[in-house]
């Protein structure tokens, strides 16, 4: 044990002092700013998903190796042996636009403190109020026959839709949404997406459905509704230009001709996050006089 703690402070010794002031400290601000690009970029898109993946097959590799599981192991290592490859192939569209990025970017665009923290309080009761907004405004809508397409963003990071439309970053409310859908407005024809309470943009492009088995009478709005929750966890609220209809999509399944009341239920069940704990006491408290 001591000579082992000797090594390892020799080891910080020549470590010490074989530090290049200039060099060094220009090697780390890069590698760091590198890092801290490479996080930013990928924060609010899927490609964050796919780096956690990663990450927990690396563990699992390590795992395989000190149980010395060698049919695991081999496997894991054909894996890795083209890691790389296999990484390009997976990242290649965040890595087109970040090289993309890096053309049009100039370094007065930099920016550092682009992150902002959010109270989980907060975020509920701007959720809660969102989905009051958008509710108000689909009854609204669809008493006037004005087509509308919402989405919900929950653990499924939409940054990518995002990005093709109109970035807004507003709150939620009901003049706001009927008025991004009011007809000839020039993003009624797009998706607005809601995060965490706000409307991060309007005028989205969305994926449709490849089903074939869809209602002839449904538009380009409900195909683009079961689309995206076919492709996500999102939630996706539609209003039928035609018949005035509302619709709720989620896991690509649609429930047609919904009330304001049941997509207000629906909307609070799948999105607030309750987080009281008296009222968890009380429910439990009442469970038990039930039995």
């Amino acid at each position: 044990m001591v000579e082992q703690l000797s090594t390892l402070f020799e080891q910080i010794k020549r470590a010490i002092f074989s530090f290049n002031s200039i060099g060094d400290i220009l090697d780390v601000i890069l590698v760091a700013f590198v890092i801290y690009s490479f996080i930013k970029f990928i924060k609010g898109t899927r490609a964050i998903q796919l780096v956690k993946g990663v990450v927990l097959l690396v563990v699992g590799y390590f795992i395989v190796s000190l149980l010395n599981m060698e049919a695991s192991k081999y496997l894991l290592s054909l894996v890795f042996g083209n890691l790389l490859i296999i990484l390009v192939i997976i990242f290649s569209p965040e890595i087109r636009k970040a090289l993309e990025n890096v053309g049009k970017s100039s370094v007065s665009n930099i920016s550092f403190f682009n992150f902002r923290n959010r109270d989980e309080s907060e975020i509920q009761q701007a959720v809660k109020e969102s989905i009051n907004s958008v509710c108000r405004a689909c009854s609204d809508m669809s008493d006037k026959q004005i087509g509308a397409l919402i989405v919900f963003e929950r653990d499924t990071l939409l940054g990518e839709i995002s990005k093709t439309g109109t970035m807004l970053d507003a709150s939620v409310t009901p003049e706001l949404i009927s008025n991004i859908f009011f007809p000839k407005a020039p993003m009624h024809d797009g998706a607005v997406i809601i995060k965490e309470g706000r409307v991060v943009s309007a005028g989205c492009i969305l994926p449709l459905t490849g089903h074939t088995n869809i209602a002839s009478e449904l538009g380009t709005r409900h195909r683009a509704a079961i689309g995206m929750t076919e492709s996500s966890d999102a939630i996706a609220v539609v209003v039928s230009e035609e018949t005035g209809m509302i619709s709720i999509a989620e896991n690509g399944n649609l429930n047609r001709n919904v009330s304001a009341g049941d997509l207000r239920e629906a909307l609070t069940t799948a999105l607030v996050k309750e987080n009281d704990k008296e009222n968890k006491k009380i429910i439990n408290i009442f469970r038990g006089s039930k039995k």
